[in-house]
């Protein structure tokens, strides 16, 4: 059983972990049906793992050097490598808005990434002042880390930089999804309030 086995099993076996990771981090195991149709351009299949609610879907890709990394798919047409394994993934969904960390990241750049992520926080911290309890409980029984917002973005800006040229995802019609970077460094119409 790889960790990754291992770390799904305990999501479906401990219903509460399950809940929160679904209701709260948008890591759903019962949308294995997410993604269909998808694959890297390498040709190497996705693992389906889990859905969002907003579409989007998280892969498990062939093993390499005892780990499988994961994968992101956006319903919108972004994707690509957020993580090595799923140990790290899982961190990284719960301690950090990731996507958004992605999307207002000035095309890849980690310094507009920290400031962004800084506003997200603020925001995620106001909509659900139980987030930060919530996500400890996840990564102790899953027996995951805690760790600091500066070291996510760090690990998911690394992540994310390999995405080219092996972990691009395409559609089984050779469409090929846009990298996981996007170009905005804050929102158009107001800026970071």
């Amino acid at each position: 059983m790889t960790s990754s086995d291992h770390l799904l099993g305990l999501i479906k076996n401990i219903p509460e972990i399950d809940l929160l990771l679904r209701s709260s981090f948008g890591f759903d195991i019962w949308r294995t049906h997410y993604g269909d149709g998808l694959r890297l351009a390498s040709g190497s299949p996705l693992e389906p793992i889990a859905g969002e609610s907003a579409g989007g879907a998280y892969f498990l890709c062939a093993e390499q050097d005892g780990r499988r990394p994961v994968v992101f798919a956006s319903s919108e047409g972004e994707g690509g490598l957020i993580a090595d394994d799923l140990a790290d993934a899982l961190e990284i969904i719960i301690g950090l808005e990731w996507q958004d960390c992605l999307g207002f990241s000035g095309g890849g750049d980690v310094e507009v990434m920290q400031v962004s992520t800084q506003h997200f926080e603020r925001s995620r911290d106001k909509h659900n002042p139980e987030i930060f309890k919530e996500g400890a409980r996840v990564a102790a029984a899953l027996s995951l880390r805690v760790l600091p917002l500066p070291e996510l973005v760090i690990r998911l800006h690394e992540a994310a930089s390999r995405t080219e040229p092996d972990y691009v995802v395409t559609t089984d019609d050779g469409d090929v999804y846009d990298p996981p970077f996007g170009e905005h460094s804050e929102p158009r119409h107001g800026g970071w309030r």
